[in-house]
């Protein structure tokens, strides 16, 4: 069935080739709503704006069972999979940050020390470039096909922006001042109309809606400056809406805050599309809506609800297996700490002590299943070598691991057992965290409609590809999604 499949999504992206150029949407539009577990959607359905969300669920296509394939969920990671097509242990990026497995020196997704944001302070850490991206985007591909073509990445976050956006897209940044900035990996200097915008007034609004007003508004000076949708070339435009992620931490999913938020967003969405119409055409573009990653209920709640939940301070659970590693091996401290979502071995005591990695690795995983709130752990070696091939989440944290950047114990906790002392985060292969919104609307391309057969949101970037014309991005794993028109 699967080889039927990608003949038939081959045969597909032949008769596309051969459309006529007019038949290209003139622009689309990606919104990712960070955090937003699609349990979120259906229970506010009702409550949503006229032309909100309201547009994607009633005149569009839904994919009701969109799910990540990769373990370690988190916002880096889901938006680099959006737009490459491919998991992270391909794209590369495994997590928002991590530790190199031979130094245990701090890396993060999207820093560069080469690069520097314009106009505004740049840190050691700051996100300023895509060059640890290790696959092609959607928007590469088309800027490569289509030089006139703009590629435009706007979010809240570093991350959000540059990693969705390529090698060949813009990426902007919203700054402390509520204003947005690009970095020298791009250019030299910003376009005048980014150092002309202003960030809304606030008019109430959280600091999160705040955030998200603020990037929809410089997305919409985008529109307006760059001309998308209305020149001879296709265009893309990424918009990444941090304020739910910042939300949902702090609150959980579960609170009242959290469904307040996601009703100013719609709202915000609302007036966005609206003015989309007006400036672009109704009929002249195409818009998807997802989420990088969905939410883990806190497990205050969880527990509220009769089910086994808990905290995992990372130092104590590091502690207890360097504990059991000296009682067996006679040395303090093997484990460096935590990277991603693995434990990392401190390689130089390793050598000096004249210790195998993988025997204490293997260590490693046993004293760590036996810590409270661990699932499944596996080691470097066989997540390489594929040996434990069917155990639980092995399938999904080999697509998280990266042989280059990732530790050497990978793990997965239990249901509703997360690290952290208060709030609630994602980043596990559960439903709660993989399970996202996947809407497309486009009345000229997408005919409305619900499709309940299991979507890996691996199939965005060839959908993208398919409805631009282009072919997907080169390392791509998925496949177009079926769009009824």
């Amino acid at each position: 069935m699967r080889r039927l499949a990608l003949l038939l999504a081959a045969l597909l992206l032949a008769a596309c080739a051969n459309l006529p150029e007019a038949q290209r949407p003139p622009l689309v539009v990606v919104f990712v709503v960070d955090g937003l577990p699609y349990r979120q959607v259906e229970q506010l359905r009702g409550d949503f704006a006229p032309d909100g969300l309201n547009r994607f669920l009633k005149e569009g296509a839904v994919f009701d069972a969109a799910h990540y394939g990769h373990a370690f969920t988190v916002t880096a990671a889901g938006h680099a999979t959006l737009l490459t097509g491919v998991s992270p242990s391909r794209h590369g990026i495994i997590g928002n940050e991590w530790r190199d497995p031979q130094t245990g020196a701090a890396v993060y997704c999207a820093s560069d020390p080469q690069e520097h944001y314009i106009g505004h302070p740049t840190r050691a850490l700051d996100g300023t470039s895509p060059r640890k991206l290790q696959a092609e985007t959607v928007g590469d591909v088309l800027r490569r096909i289509s030089p006139q073509s703009r590629v435009i990445a706007v979010s809240g976050k570093d991350r959000g922006a540059i990693l969705p956006g390529g090698q060949a897209g813009t990426a902007y940044i919203a700054m402390a001042d509520g204003r947005f900035a690009s970095s020298t990996f791009y250019m030299a200097a910003h376009p005048a109309w980014v150092d002309a915008f202003q960030p809304p007034a606030a008019e109430g609004r959280s600091a999160e809606a705040q955030l998200d007003a603020a990037t929809l508004a410089f997305a919409r000076a985008a529109v307006a400056a760059e001309q998308l949708g209305r020149r001879d070339a296709p265009d893309l435009l990424l918009v990444s809406l941090s304020g739910h992620d910042l939300v949902n931490h702090r609150w959980s999913a579960e609170s009242p805050q959290s469904r307040e938020h996601l009703l100013q967003l719609d709202a915000l969405l609302q007036a966005f599309l609206r003015e989309l119409d007006a400036a672009v055409g109704r009929a002249r573009y195409v818009a998807l809506l997802t989420a990088d990653h969905g939410f883990t209920p806190s497990p205050e709640w969880a527990r509220a609800q009769g089910l086994d939940a808990g905290r995992i301070t990372g130092s104590t659970m590091v502690g207890r297996v360097n504990a059991a590693l000296a009682a067996r091996f006679q040395a303090d401290k093997l484990v460096a700490g935590t990277s991603a979502s693995a434990l990392l071995l401190d390689r130089r005591l390793l050598a000096a002590q004249g210790l195998a990695p993988d025997e204490v690795a293997a260590a490693a995983r046993e004293a760590l299943l036996a810590q409270p709130g661990i699932a499944a752990a596996y080691t470097r070696q066989e997540l390489a070598s594929g040996s434990r091939a069917g155990a639980p989440f092995f399938a999904a944290m080999q697509r998280s691991w990266n042989a280059g950047r990732s530790g050497d114990v990978q793990y997965v906790t239990k249901p509703f057992w997360m690290f952290g002392t208060a709030g609630a985060t994602h980043g596990s292969p559960y439903e709660e965290d993989t399970h996202v919104p996947l809407l497309l609307w486009g009345p000229a391309w997408v005919r409305a409609g619900h499709a309940a057969q299991p979507v890996d949101m691996v199939d965005v970037a060839p959908t993208l590809a398919n409805l631009l014309r282009l072919p997907p991005p080169a390392a791509s794993e998925g496949r177009p999604l079926p769009l009824p028109h």
